[in-house]
């Protein structure tokens, strides 16, 4: 129980493309149109401080537990955010703040605020490097 995270890629098949027919094979559902594949690009657990991130930058400020588009421009500035915090701890509350929540984990900044962040900035620089090789749509949810 608790805040977990995830960060998707879609990636579109086109109609005549020979994967879709590869693909319902070998998950035995022949005869069903697949049109898209969902790729993890990222999971993170209680990191509260990047929740509430996507939530006010990505979400409008609602925090309902759905799938949300997330832009290139969106992962480019939380990138940009976490990299500036990480060599600048003093940043970190005006820049990137904690958030109570039901089970969200905790709200110190401390080294498991910052064991997020750098690992955040690593999910972030493979989800655009994977968009950038395969024009993806990315999502962002979370469930708690």
């Amino acid at each position: 129980m608790g805040l977990d995270m995830y960060l998707k890629g879609r990636v579109y098949l086109d109609y005549n493309s020979p994967e879709r027919e590869e693909i319902a094979e070998m998950l035995d559902i022949k005869g069903y149109d697949v049109r898209s594949v969902t790729v993890e690009l990222g999971y993170w657990r209680k990191a509260n401080h990047i929740h509430k991130w996507f939530v006010d930058n990505v979400q409008n400020g609602v925090d309902n537990c759905s799938e949300y588009y997330v832009r290139k421009e969106d992962l480019e500035t939380l990138l940009l955010i976490c990299k500036q915090v990480i060599e600048d701890k003093s940043k970190a509350a005006s820049l990137l703040p904690t958030q109570q929540g039901f089970f969200f984990g905790a709200q110190q900044y401390d080294a498991w605020y910052y064991d997020d962040l750098e690992s955040t900035v690593e999910i972030l620089e493979n989800a655009l490097k994977f968009y950038n090789e395969k024009m993806v749509d990315i999502y962002y949810d979370s469930s708690w």
